[in-house]
């Protein structure tokens, strides 16, 4: 294997054309730079130089074997950078899972674009799913993070859950609906129209605090077409197939045909929550999360 020292010697003094400030550079004395050159020259079985009293010239196979020689020392060097940094944690992979409407929100959006300014080196994975799909994709090592509206099940040994907050849900209508005129809408006045949500098996949190929410109060959804994402259940609302219970982030898509009223319910909510592995002792995933929760502050 050729010495990494020697090939360094090499690149200065292919730089100087001269031994003498070459060995300068290198806060070495000239004989012992000159013995190293040479035992680069043996390893490797042709001249680099071509040495007169005057002058110091590449030769033709040291010309041709430079760029390689720089190449590789370049690779050391990135190396030697990308370990120090995966060692700090400020390098590496992160895997992040999120429910549908979570991408709607601003605190989603500030999250990502503040963890990349501030973690440039990490390649940073985002995938959409259901709720209930990122519990076992988080024990399985699948994801590093989930941000979901649903609570495991049960006591889950294996997950820690963070509740970062509570979005307001809001009703999404048909724009001719006689209920757009209005200033806000009960669950009761909604009941009377087809309800468009997730479909049922899709596994989605919103699903099972809109049918909460109608259980309290006594009311059944009435059964209207599904969509397996928000922004699918807005575009029903727009063609008149129904009405819609939407986190209140929704309302950034301003889509034609849909005006949204709040709700009067008190507790008509849907909660932000961060999933990570229990005793996870990642740098990159406490870094995520520490991030995630100062947007959320200075909402």
């Amino acid at each position: 294997m050729i010495d990494l020292r020697r090939l360094r010697y090499f690149l200065v003094v292919s730089d100087e054309l001269h031994f003498g400030r070459a060995a300068s550079r290198l806060h070495i004395a000239q004989p012992p730079l000159t013995r190293q050159i040479s035992a680069l020259e043996t390893e490797l079985g042709f001249r680099l130089f071509d040495r007169s009293t005057r002058n110091v010239t590449l030769t033709s196979q040291g010309r041709y074997f430079l760029p390689y020689a720089r190449a590789v020392l370049e690779q050391v060097d990135l190396m030697a950078s990308i370990t120090s940094k995966l060692a700090t944690g400020s390098a590496g992979h992160l895997a992040v899972g999120y429910a549908s409407s979570i991408a709607l929100s601003d605190i989603f959006s500030q999250t990502i674009q503040a963890f990349c300014s501030a973690y440039p080196d990490v390649q940073l994975n985002v995938e959409e799913g259901a709720s209930s799909t990122q519990w076992s994709q988080i024990i399985e090592g699948r994801l590093d993070i989930g941000i979901s509206r649903m609570q495991p099940p049960g006591e889950n040994p294996e997950i820690e859950v963070i509740c970062l907050d509570n979005e307001p849900l809001v009703a999404a209508v048909p724009d001719d609906s006689p209920l757009a005129h209005q200033n806000q809408v009960t669950l009761a006045q909604l009941s009377v129209y087809p309800l468009i949500a997730f479909p049922t098996d899709y596994g989605s949190g919103l699903n099972d605090i809109i049918d909460t929410l109608y259980r309290r109060q006594g009311l059944a959804p009435l059964p209207a077409p599904k969509g397996k994402q928000i922004t699918s259940i807005v575009a029903l609302v727009a063609a008149g197939r129904g009405v819609a219970v939407v986190p209140q982030c929704t309302q950034t898509l301003a889509k034609r045909g849909v005006t949204y009223l709040p709700l009067t319910e008190a507790g008509a909510t849907a909660p932000m929550l961060v999933l990570t592995r229990k005793r996870e002792r990642s740098p990159l995933v406490k870094a995520f999360v520490e991030i995630m929760e100062q947007t959320v502050k200075q909402k």
